[in-house]
């Protein structure tokens, strides 16, 4: 599937963004026991043929993320806003979910790329990593808004910033892409999953690379 088809299954993801609220409602989000929930993957790539964009960020602690770095481990890379209380906590929970249910080799990292630069504070992700229990194979990923735009921009991630001021504090209100890829450790893309998902479709996912 060519880029610009992976855009637009993402654009018409977006513009059903309300089917996906309903959907959300009535999944089980755990992925164990509403079997006729699960589905394929939104898109998949086969071995070696669709090479992840590149990136280089760094974490909360510093340290630098890449798409480079990711070399010789699974990953999946995902876009979250780190001030947002509706579905990027259920997203989170998935995908760490999902990863510690796994034998310990055949995790993958998880990179959460940030959406939102105004809410990137250490206290933030700090915070999030409590609320959220993520795991040890969590990893954010943030930077300058150039940095980010660019990564959002290879990634067909769409971000809308909705700016309001509410008694002189200017809030900005993001709007954004929910959406993970599956990268496998030759540093090539190999399923593409919109959210809603379960954890029994993000397992499906990781399994078929051992396969490959």
């Amino acid at each position: 599937m060519s880029r610009r088809r992976v855009a637009a299954l993402i654009a018409l993801a977006v513009a059903v963004a309300v089917i996906g609220v309903l959907a959300a409602l009535v999944l089980d989000l755990s992925g164990s026991s509403h079997a006729g929930a699960s589905r394929a993957p939104d898109a998949t790539w086969p071995s070696g043929a669709r090479p992840a964009p590149p990136f280089s960020l760094h974490d909360e602690g510093g340290r630098p993320v890449s798409a480079a770095g990711l070399l010789g481990r699974d990953a999946l890379v995902t876009f979250i806003d780190p001030l947002c209380r509706n579905f990027c906590p259920y997203e989170a929970r998935v995908l760490n979910e999902t990863v510690a249910s796994l034998p310990g080799r055949e995790r993958p990292a998880i990179v959460a790329v940030s959406v939102n630069r105004w809410g990137d504070a250490h206290a933030n992700l700090v915070a999030d990593d409590q609320k959220w229990r993520v795991g040890p194979d969590w990893r954010w990923a943030i930077g300058s808004s150039s940095a980010l735009e660019a990564v959002w921009r290879r990634y067909d991630i769409g971000v809308h910033d909705t700016v309001r001021t509410l008694a002189g504090v200017t809030v900005h209100e993001i709007t954004h892409t929910e959406a993970s890829y599956l990268i496998d450790r030759s540093g090539h893309e190999r399923a593409l999953l919109l959210w809603p998902f379960t954890q029994s479709i993000v397992r499906d996912a990781i399994s078929s690379l051992r396969g490959a």
